[in-house]
């Protein structure tokens, strides 16, 4: 019972206002933004940083939401369906941190669109988002790539991101996004 203790005293070290793993469906994203409001509200937080947050918050919980394949889902252990959710605040900035896991052979292209759009100014992230929505493509899960080059442009801020190997088939994938006013 003394780990839940230390649990609890690392999570306010670090200033996690919510902390969330399992799996990712729509009841919980709405359940995850009601909470969120809440807590900027007695936070008493500018309107400017509250849309910046529940913005990529939201584009972060589709990522999440969206990650996992419909055809895949009977064949993925239980373990692998689950995602990571940890929204911090520091004087500086909110910290949105995700990770799931993703398919190793994905990787690469994931790995390059970050780098892609980690070396793009503001201007040439609102010139490549217009790009692609334009050019209109979908993936077969529905999105048209628009989530980390949205994230990147409201946040303003480098996305930081790891790719860790759990075996040949299988590699968990962490984001961390800072959001500053």
């Amino acid at each position: 019972m003394d780990r839940v203790y230390d649990i609890y005293k690392k999570l306010e070290e670090e200033n996690v206002l919510l902390s969330f793993k399992g799996m990712v469906t729509s009841e919980l994203l709405t359940t995850i933004l009601q909470i969120m409001e809440s807590k900027m509200e007695h936070l008493e937080e500018k309107p400017k940083i509250k849309k910046k947050v529940f913005n990529i918050l939201v584009e972060c919980l589709q990522n999440l939401y969206h990650h996992i394949d419909q055809d895949d889902v009977v064949h993925i252990p239980t373990e692998e369906k689950s995602a990571l959710l940890m929204i911090a605040k520091s004087p500086q900035n909110y910290q949105i941190t995700t990770g799931n896991y993703m398919k190793s052979t994905d990787v690469g292209d994931l790995r390059s669109k970050l780098e892609l759009v980690n070396g793009m100014d503001r201007a040439e992230l609102k010139a490549y988002y217009k790009k692609v929505l334009n050019e209109g493509k979908m993936s077969p899960k529905g999105t048209a790539g628009l989530g980390m080059i949205d994230i990147a442009r409201k946040s303003g801020q480098p996305l930081e991101f790891s790719f860790m190997p759990v075996n040949d088939k299988t590699t968990f994938f962490s984001l961390a996004v800072k959001i500053a006013e």
